[in-house]
C-alpha cells in the first residue's frame, strides 16, 4: 500500500490582500439611490413665492361653452352614457334632474364602425348626437383644391353633433371618418324631441337656454371689451370695463413629509468618514423632491395632467406620437412653448416614429446639457407621467412664468430650520430608546394661469408599429 503525502502548503512570503482590507481604510462613495432622476419639471418651472400659503390665480371672465366631455360606462359589451355629463351640452347645462338626464341617456343607440368607414359625410344633413365610447374617429373636409384635409381627432368622451339636436335644417360642415375600430353611443333629433316633450322641466330649461342671448364674448372665449379703431372725426367712443371672474381659484400649498428616524449609537460612532445623519438626510430629501414631481403631475387637485382645460386635450392621429401630433401640440399652445415633457419610453416611441420618417430631431443645450428637440422646443424626459395597462401615456407642453401668463410652480421660502428652498428638516427630539427624529417636509404646489398655457396629447401608443 502506498500512501501520498500531501506536499506542504507554499507559505506567503508578504501580507495578503485579503488581510491588507481589514486593516486598511477603503475608499467609499456616499450612498447611492436609484430612484433618484432628473426632474426636469422641478428645474423648468418658475417658482413664485407664496408668502400666505395661498395662491390667487385672477382671470378675466370667461364663458364656456361646452367643450369637455360626455363619459361613459361600459358593462361588459354594453356602454352608457353617464346621465349628470350630459350637461357638457350648452342647453343641459345648469339642469339637475337625474331621472330626466337619465332617461335621456336610455335613449341612446349603441353603434360600431370599423377604421376607414365614414361616419357621416359633409353635407348631409344633421339630426344625431354622437359621443365615442372607444376608439378615434378624423374630421375630414375638402381643401381649397378638392384636397382631403383633417381638422382633428375624436377621442374617448368626445362627441360631435351637438347643434343637430335642437337646428332643423342644420348639415354636417365636416365629415367624420373612423381611423380605428370605434364604439359610439348615438341620439338622434327625433328620440331627444320625444323625451322632452315629455318632462316639464326638461322642457322649460331647454327652450330658456336656446332663448337665452348669447354673452358677447372675444376670440380666447373671454368677456370682450368694446373698442373703436380706424374712426375720423369725433364719434362717440364705446364705454367698457374689464370683467374678473367673481370667484376666482385659490391654490393652497400641498405638503410631503416623512419623520427621519437615526439611532444615536450611529450618530455617535459611525461617523466617521461620513456624516451618518447628513447622508440620511440628503437621500431623505432626494425621495421626497421625486415626491413632489409626482405630485405636481399626478394630483388630481393640482396636478398638471388634471388641469389641462378640455379643449386643450388631444389624442393622437393614429397612436404611436408622430411628428405631425406633436405640431397639432404646437398648435394649441402656440404662444412661446417652453417645454415638452414626456416619459423616456414616450420619448423612444416618438424617437421610431421619426426613423421611420426619415427625420431626425435637432438637439438644444439646457444647462450644459444637449437635449432632444422639436420646432426648436426641448423634450424633457418626466418618468412621473404614467404609462396605463395598455402601453399608452400622454406628452405635456407648457408654457412656463408669469409674465407669460403660463405654468408655475408654488413654494414658500424662509421656512424654520430650512434645509433648501421650500423644504424643512426639524428636530423633534430624543426618544426614550436614544432614536434621533427630524420632520422632513416639503411645501409646494403648481397653477395654470390661463387655459392656454398646457396642453396634453393623450393616448400615446408605447408599441412598436408593425
Amino acid at each position: 500500500m502506498t500512501t501520498t503525502v500531501p506536499e506542504p502548503a507554499e507559505q506567503p512570503t508578504s501580507l495578503t490582500t485579503a488581510a491588507a482590507r481589514n486593516l486598511a481604510t477603503t475608499t467609499k462613495s456616499v450612498p447611492q439611490m436609484q430612484g433618484i432622476s432628473s426632474r426636469w419639471l422641478l428645474r423648468v418651472l418658475p417658482w413664485v413665492e407664496v408668502s400666505g400659503g395661498t395662491y390667487r390665480v385672477n382671470r378675466r371672465l370667461s364663458y364656456t361653452v361646452g367643450d369637455g366631455r360626455i363619459d361613459c360606462v361600459t358593462t361588459g359589451a354594453s356602454a352608457r352614457v353617464i346621465p349628470n355629463d350630459l350637461g357638457e351640452l350648452r342647453y343641459l347645462r345648469g339642469f339637475g334632474d337625474e331621472a330626466a338626464l337619465g332617461a335621456l341617456a336610455d335613449r341612446f343607440v349603441q353603434t360600431e364602425w370599423e377604421a376607414g368607414e365614414t361616419v357621416v359625410e359633409a353635407g348631409t344633413p344633421a339630426d344625431q348626437l354622437y359621443v365615442m365610447v372607444h376608439g378615434k374617429a378624423e374630421r375630414v373636409g375638402t381643401g381649397e383644391y378638392g384636397e382631403p384635409v383633417s381638422h382633428g381627432i375624436v377621442g374617448d368622451g368626445g362627441y360631435f353633433g351637438e347643434d343637430a339636436l335642437v337646428a332643423d335644417d342644420g348639415s354636417w360642415e365636416h365629415g367624420v371618418r373612423a381611423a380605428t375600430a370605434c364604439t359610439m353611443l348615438v341620439l338622434s333629433r327625433r328620440d331627444f324631441a320625444e323625451t322632452v316633450a315629455r318632462d316639464a322641466g326638461l322642457r322649460g330649461h331647454v327652450e330658456a337656454a336656446l332663448a337665452a342671448p348669447a354673452p358677447d364674448t372675444d376670440a380666447g372665449g373671454e368677456a370682450a371689451i368694446a373698442l373703436s379703431s380706424g374712426h375720423e372725426g369725433e364719434p362717440v367712443l364705446p364705454a367698457t370695463y374689464v370683467a374678473y371672474e367673481t370667484a376666482p381659484r385659490e391654490y393652497e400649498l400641498s405638503v410631503a413629509q416623512t419623520v427621519l428616524r437615526v439611532h444615536t449609537r450611529v450618530a455617535d460612532l459611525y461617523n466617521e468618514p461620513m456624516n451618518q445623519v447628513e447622508q440620511q438626510l440628503r437621500l431623505t430629501v432626494e425621495a421626497l423632491r421625486e415626491r413632489q414631481e409626482h405630485e405636481l403631475v399626478n394630483n388630481r387637485d393640482f396636478g398638471l395632467l388634471h388641469n389641462a382645460d378640455p379643449a386643450q386635450r388631444l389624442t393622437t392621429r393614429s397612436g404611436p406620437p408622430t411628428p405631425d401630433d406633436l405640431d397639432d401640440l404646437l398648435a394649441v399652445v402656440w404662444k412661446d412653448p417652453a417645454v415638452f415633457l414626456a416619459h423616456p419610453q414616450t420619448i423612444g416611441a416618438f424617437g421610431r416614429e421619426c426613423s421611420r420618417r426619415g427625420l431626425y430631431p435637432a438637439t438644444v443645450d439646457i444647462g450644459g446639457r444637449q437635449v432632444p428637440a422639436w420646432r426648436g422646443v426641448p423634450i424633457l424626459t418626466c418618468n412621473k407621467i404614467p404609462i396605463s395597462g395598455t402601453r399608452t401615456s400622454s406628452i405635456l407642453l407648457m408654457r412656463t412664468g408669469e409674465q407669460a401668463q403660463g405654468v408655475v410652480g408654488l413654494h414658500q421660502t424662509g421656512l424654520p430650520d430650512e434645509y433648501e428652498p421650500g423644504l424643512n428638516a426639524r428636530f423633534m427630539g430624543i426618544d426614550d430608546q436614544a432614536v434621533l427624529s427630524y420632520l422632513v417636509s416639503a411645501y409646494y404646489s403648481a397653477a395654470v394661469l390661463v387655459p392656454d398655457a398646457l396642453g396634453v396629447l393623450e393616448g400615446v401608443e408605447l408599441g412598436h408599429a408593425g
